[in-house]
């Protein structure tokens, strides 16, 4: 993972820790949610903010949350979010906006 993509997890689990009282370590994409549950959420973001959505609509719902530990490796070529300074800041702010809209 990249530096820029470390800090903006560790910002985002931190907030999240803050405002919803929840210790999560990772933004990680990997989800197991039933499909009625999923349907309560009524998942709104179809971008960057999507992941961070879950979660913390997830915790407002009273969800159960785990997480599983997976390892990060290199990946081929280069991220469209994270390997540019424009797509590290987009998607930045909606993570963090998403964060503070459903608190």
């Amino acid at each position: 993972m990249l530096p820029q993509a470390i800090l903006g997890n560790m910002i985002a689990t931190f907030l999240i820790r803050l405002i919803y009282n929840f210790r999560f370590t990772d933004l990680g994409p990997f989800r197991a949610i039933r499909f009625n549950k999923l349907l309560e959420l009524d998942m709104q973001d179809r971008t960057f903010g999507w992941t961070v959505e879950m979660q913390v609509k997830a915790l407002r719902h009273g969800l159960e949350c785990r997480e599983v530990p997976v390892s990060y490796r290199k990946r081929i070529g280069v991220s469209k979010i994270t390997g540019t300074i424009e797509g590290t800041i987009k998607a930045g702010y909606k993570i963090i906006w998403t964060i503070l809209k459903y608190m």
